[in-house]
């Protein structure tokens, strides 16, 4: 039997020379004691069996592969982690693909063991925390860290903080050893540390910065135990606040819900303060479009005028013969109070100016008249509204078309055309023809110009602009075609 005692403190370097020798020899995996000293029981009796170098030139290749996967496994702490390796490694002299078997038992052991090692590698940069210390005669800042990591990985860790705190001073300390930088060198050390018992003013920025970043209606307490362990706990001065956030996290979360009933987002307000400010006009003459545009103003017809800043109305001529209707109004629709203005509108602008249409001719609208959408941080991301506050604006659309009296309405995707319609048909059943939307005028349907900003294929993307225009030629047509009707009839 062959002994080979190995300090085992993650220096691949130390496994490798041995194994190298061990497999120019021939020596099976079954004949090799692989002993390591760090562990107690590699203490006593533990005399290594002497092995000739290996002769040079004798280079033995192994997928790259092999040796990413061998220098974390190396950092593990599990004692059998030296015989693991030189088993694969002897395997793959005569398997070459190996490594790729997920299913094979020793490569999935090896596997399990590098991603413990790298876990802890990443649990060490996110989980060292700096204090301060006062060294007679330093001319930089000086800090000592202490972490208690499961595996031997602060030599493969440290480079990271070298990198990251170049400007500074520092050592971090462990039982599985040390490393410091001094701005020149970075030294190494495989001795185990004593806790140093420091703390510093950054202690507190730790506990206020953790407290005003907890997010009560977000906790998951299984989740954020399995990204800081409470093994780190005791070492973390932010973790003495974490069982009282999470005592409090019920009554915080109702509280947060009571403000946002009173407390509007500060554009909303803002802007709805300017409207109340501004000087109070005239009514329109009742029946017209003004009129109507005045009273939506004030619509509280289905829950969605809570959370919009304000009702978007449809613009355009009075006697339009052409009517658009979309779906609801965006984010910078919702600001601005005009319809088709956002990115949507900026491609409806587009493809009708390449089908040949003026939009000074056209009337514009949506089938719902309030912005729906779900706050995430500081944005505001669109929600489809449903079929009950489709209904609910109903109202407003069948008022505009009534004083309108367009010849053509075209629906702008599917909620328009059911909000004009009831129709339950597929949109691409329904696409690129006219029909008949009541005895005095024709509809038209195609795709919401949004959809084509969804497509993430760039020819999908081509082929339907292209496809879109087409649709508005056909609308071009059929307002040149009605146009000529109205005259032939009035000539008649």
């Amino acid at each position: 039997m062959h002994r080979a005692v190995l300090k085992g403190r993650g220096d691949f370097a130390e496994w490798r020379h041995r194994a190298r020798a061990f497999l120019i020899a021939g020596i099976e995996p079954q004949a090799i004691d692989w002993q390591d000293a760090s562990m107690e029981a590699g203490l006593f009796g533990s005399e290594e069996t002497p092995l000739p170098p290996p002769a040079e030139g004798n280079a033995i290749p192994v997928p790259a592969a092999f040796i990413d996967l061998a220098t974390a496994v190396v950092c593990h702490s599990d004692p059998g982690r030296f015989d693991l390796l030189y088993r694969l490694l002897w395997r793959l002299a005569r398997e070459r693909e190996l490594l790729q078997v997920r299913a094979d038992e020793e490569v999935a052991r090896a596997r399990l063991m590098e991603k413990s090692v790298r876990r802890d590698s990443h649990k060490m940069t996110a989980f060292v925390r700096f204090r301060e210390i006062a060294l007679p005669a330093a001319a930089r800042r000086s800090f000592v860290a202490w972490f208690e990591p499961d595996h031997h990985i602060v030599a493969r860790t440290a480079p990271f903080f070298q990198r990251r705190f170049n400007d500074m001073d520092w050592v971090i300390a462990t039982p599985r050893g040390t490393a410091a930088w001094d701005g020149d060198r970075l030294t190494l050390s495989d001795e185990p540390a004593v806790k140093p018992e420091i703390s510093d003013d950054a202690d507190e920025l730790w506990r206020t910065y953790y407290a005003n970043i907890f997010n009560p209606a977000r906790l998951k307490v299984k989740a954020m135990q399995a990204e800081m362990p409470k093994k780190y706990w005791k070492n973390l001065p932010e973790a003495s606040l974490i069982p009282g956030l999470i005592a409090d996290a019920e009554a915080r979360v109702l509280a947060m819900a009571k403000r946002q009933a009173s407390e509007p987002l500060a554009f909303h307000d803002r802007l709805q303060a300017a409207a109340r400010a501004a000087p109070i006009e005239p009514l329109p003459p009742a029946g017209t479009l003004e009129a109507l545009r005045t009273e939506a103003r004030g619509c509280t017809r289905c829950p969605l005028h809570c959370k919009a800043t304000q009702t978007v109305f449809g613009e355009g001529p009075e006697n339009a013969a052409v009517m658009f209707v979309g779906e609801q109004p965006g984010d910078q629709e919702d600001l601005a109070g005009r319809p088709f203005i956002g990115p949507a509108g900026k491609v409806f602008d587009a493809a009708i100016t390449e089908a040949g249409l003026d939009r000074r001719r056209l009337y514009v609208t949506n089938a719902v008249k309030h912005f729906k959408y779900e706050p995430r941080g500081k944005r505001r991301i669109h929600q489809k509204p449903n079929m009950g506050e489709v209904q609910q604006c109903r109202w407003w659309l069948a008022r505009e078309i009534d004083l309108i009296r367009p010849k053509l309405v075209v629906a702008l995707g599917a909620t328009a055309y059911a909000a004009l319609t009831d129709g339950r048909e597929k949109l691409g059943d329904v696409r690129g023809r006219a029909m008949t939307l009541d005895t005095n005028r024709l509809l038209f349907v195609t795709v919401h110009p949004s959809y084509l900003l969804r497509i993430p294929d760039a020819r999908k993307s081509q082929d339907e602009n292209r496809r879109f225009v087409a649709d508005l030629a056909v609308v071009g047509d059929l307002m040149r075609g009605l146009a000529s009707s109205q005259e032939k009839s009035m000539a008649g």
